[in-house]
């Protein structure tokens, strides 16, 4: 018998106008039976040290708009909310859970599978109390497949998505034997094209924000003149939100593909365990380490080799990876970061700081995969 896993569709939807008030609706109630939970959880504790268990339903009689909307949906917000305390009493460095708001939050609306009320096909959704709304459903789905859920959500730029979640079965995937004739490589990260390869390749990441940042900038020095709560305003927001959109969306389908094409040439890839925050912070090279996406890249690259039953494995960021030569001298020089061209003073060999750090995390590891 195979394995139970999740698979999640993301397509386009069209809704028309009449569908655009109901889904916005819909966020605005599941908002606000959030808050409303929220408040009368904080108050009771207060007053009596104890938790309140709340459920939507208890506050339809006060706001009666609660009925026009999807029940499965406010159903699902009270689920959210119990999940936030939860990770909150597992872990204070979460944060206690905070109220929505209606500019800063992600507009977005969870509802279930439940006796046929959603139906997806290759060019259209139907959805509870919205009806069918037309789709662009891109994806094969595969054979077996249960529906569960259906995520709606609404961008800055103002697009519609849904998020169709599937419930699948797969069969187990053999991991690749480890063994010193594994197919490997090494990535060492670099600010200005996102990695050096143990091969001396550079994967020459184009910088799509530089690239556009002008056209952004433009946008929203238009945006910053307009007058608060206008339509102008508003849509003016919603030209420079599709800039922003589309950097990062040229964005993830660069890595999507480099990751992709890394993961089927390569059995085992190691890369270093970088804080890529503070790189930004401290280096002052926070526009390039952030356009680069290299924290997404790693974990692209890290699902995609689960996959297939490859390894990826983190290098410690404390392992000397540019320091070391070779031969296996530890060279202080090249804790100067201007130093881009190292000559080892015991062997002699000449070589490129990025290449080399690039080739010690390669080997450092297969060293840990073959030690595990």
């Amino acid at each position: 018998m195979g394995q139970i896993s999740n698979y999640a569709v993301k397509c386009r939807i069209y809704p028309t106008s009449e569908q655009q008030v109901m889904i916005a609706k819909t966020f605005g109630c599941c908002r606000k039976v959030y808050n409303l939970m929220l408040s009368d959880k904080i108050d009771y504790y207060r007053e009596h040290k104890a938790s309140l268990m709340t459920t939507p339903a208890q506050y339809k009689g006060d706001y009666p708009y609660l009925k026009e909307v999807d029940s499965l949906a406010l159903a699902n917000v009270q689920l959210q909310l119990q999940t936030a305390y939860k990770n909150f009493f597992r872990d204070r460095r979460i944060g206690f859970p905070k109220f929505k708001s209606k500019k800063k939050d992600k507009r977005s609306y969870t509802t279930n599978l439940v006796n046929g009320n959603i139906v997806v096909t290759t060019d259209s959704i139907k959805l509870p109390k919205v009806g069918v709304i037309s789709a662009k459903v891109h994806r094969e789905i595969p054979d077996g497949a249960k529906l569960k859920s259906v995520t709606v959500s609404q961008d800055r730029d103002g697009r519609y998505y849904a998020s169709v979640l599937y419930e699948v079965e797969k069969e187990p995937v053999t991991p690749t034997q480890i063994s010193e004739d594994i197919s490997h490589i090494g990535l060492d990260y670099k600010s200005d094209g996102l990695y050096v390869d143990s091969f001396g390749n550079s994967a020459d990441m184009p910088h799509f924000y530089r690239e556009a940042h002008k056209k952004l900038a433009k946008a929203q020095r238009k945006l910053s003149k307009k007058g608060k709560g206008s339509k102008n305003r508003e849509k003016q927001r919603r030209k420079a939100a599709r800039i922003a959109a589309h950097i990062a969306n040229q964005r993830k389908d660069f890595l999507h593909k480099l990751s992709a094409e890394i993961t089927n040439q390569y059995e085992l890839v190691s890369v270093e365990s970088l804080n890529m925050k503070a790189i930004s912070q401290s280096l002052r090279l926070g526009r390039a380490t952030l356009d680069n996406g290299y924290g997404m890249f790693c974990e692209m690259l890290r699902y995609k080799q689960l996959r297939k039953g490859h390894y990826f494995v983190k290098v410690d960021r404390l392992f000397p990876s540019s320091q070391l030569c070779q031969c296996g001298y530890k060279n202080p020089a090249t804790k100067d970061l201007s130093v881009r061209t190292v000559e080892c003073p015991v062997c002699g060999s000449i070589y490129d700081r990025d290449i080399n750090a690039a080739k010690n995390i390669d080997k450092e590891g297969l060293r840990i995969l073959l030690a595990a």
